[in-house]
């Protein structure tokens, strides 16, 4: 199985268009907020099954703010991380994975890419497609891929050249 992981595209398509058309080899796209008006544009073009959660820019979007995902063996928490202060720590994030009995919990808001593995919950952001605040400042996004007969996982932090 591999996923796409996006986030923070704030409604500009040129480098989503990109990692579409690269990352043609996937069976689902995560998107983690900041979509602004985008949705069905991703929908259409993601030629999988495709989840998305609003972000702190998405207004009036009928999105939730937390979805729960199967894939695989595993349950994923998918959010913007806005209501959990990402942006001091990911400690509340991972309270709430364990609450929800997720293994892995997948946010963006920072712009920020990182893959954190533990014993308890992985926390994965894909950075932003779009505003990038990381050094370097190049657009990222993850592809996740968990082996069919072991359920093991990989993440691997990808970046666009500008």
């Amino acid at each position: 199985m591999r996923v796409l992981v996006i986030s923070d595209t704030h409604g500009k398509d040129e480098n989503l268009n990109k990692v579409l058309e690269m990352e043609k080899n996937r069976d689902m796209l995560f998107h983690l907020g900041d979509i602004e008006g985008r949705e069905g544009y991703i929908s259409l073009n993601s030629n999988c099954p495709c989840y998305m959660v609003a972000g702190n820019n998405d207004y009036f979007s009928p999105l939730k703010n937390i979805l729960v995902v199967d894939v695989g063996s595993h349950k994923v928490l998918l959010t913007h991380g806005h209501h959990f202060y990402v942006s001091l720590s990911t400690e509340y994030l991972k309270a709430e994975a364990i609450a929800q009995g997720c293994d892995i919990v997948m946010y963006g808001h920072t712009h920020k890419p990182e893959v954190d593995v533990d014993d308890e919950v992985t926390v994965v952001n894909p950075g932003s497609l779009s505003y990038p605040r990381q050094e370097g400042r190049l657009p990222s996004y993850v592809i996740m891929e968990i082996d069919d007969e072991t359920q093991e996982v990989h993440y691997t932090i990808k970046y666009l050249n500008k």
